[in-house]
């Protein structure tokens, strides 16, 4: 009997350690290609260099996508000619990524100029859930226009997309970086 009470005495002192944590929620772990830039020549109004992870959608040469499959992504752009509207284009570039602002946490503002190249513009960060985190526009000031905007196809949730936002953060820096007017 003595033995039995030693026994249950041993498994209780054995047996009690930290208790059961639940574990949390896992993300899935994206690894992405290192880029691969390639220079698109065949549009109208312009040329940049473009990660070739992405595929380029064309049909309309002022308005050309670049599609990541992958990440089910698309980054829209459209070209519009300067004709004495800079101030109307430059106020709805500006009102675009603002639209934003109800779901956005903050909306960073990183500027570009390269005045070699005539190519002036800023890149809008929408941080937050929102439905495009990317917006950014580019102009000559003269004769050209170009507005861009990135949407990912899933529901906003910026931790589960901030992966994906990341990398294609350096691919916009890389094609405003590179980008040449005609």
């Amino acid at each position: 009997m003595r033995a039995f009470f030693f026994l249950i005495i041993l498994i209780q002192i054995v047996g009690c350690g930290s208790d059961t944590q639940p574990k949390p929620n896992a993300y899935l772990s994206l690894e992405y290609p290192t880029p691969n830039y390639e220079e698109v020549h065949d549009l109208q109004n312009f040329s940049f260099e473009y990660n070739t992870f992405a595929t380029i959608n064309a049909k309309r040469t002022n308005a050309p996508r670049l599609v990541y499959p992958q990440m089910r992504a698309t980054l829209y752009l459209n070209y519009n000619p300067v004709q004495r509207n800079l101030d109307s284009l430059l106020n709805d570039a500006y009102q675009l990524p603002y639209k934003h602002l109800s779901k956005a946490e903050s909306i960073p503002e990183k500027l570009f100029v390269n005045e070699e190249k005539k190519v002036f513009g800023t890149l809008f960060s929408v941080v937050g859930n929102a439905a495009s985190q990317y917006q950014f526009f580019l102009t000559d000031s003269t004769k050209h226009f170009l507005v861009g905007s990135v949407y990912f196809y899933a529901r906003p949730n910026y931790d589960s997309i901030y992966p994906a936002a990341h990398y294609l953060q350096k691919d916009l820096i890389h094609l405003i970086e590179s980008f040449k007017w005609k």
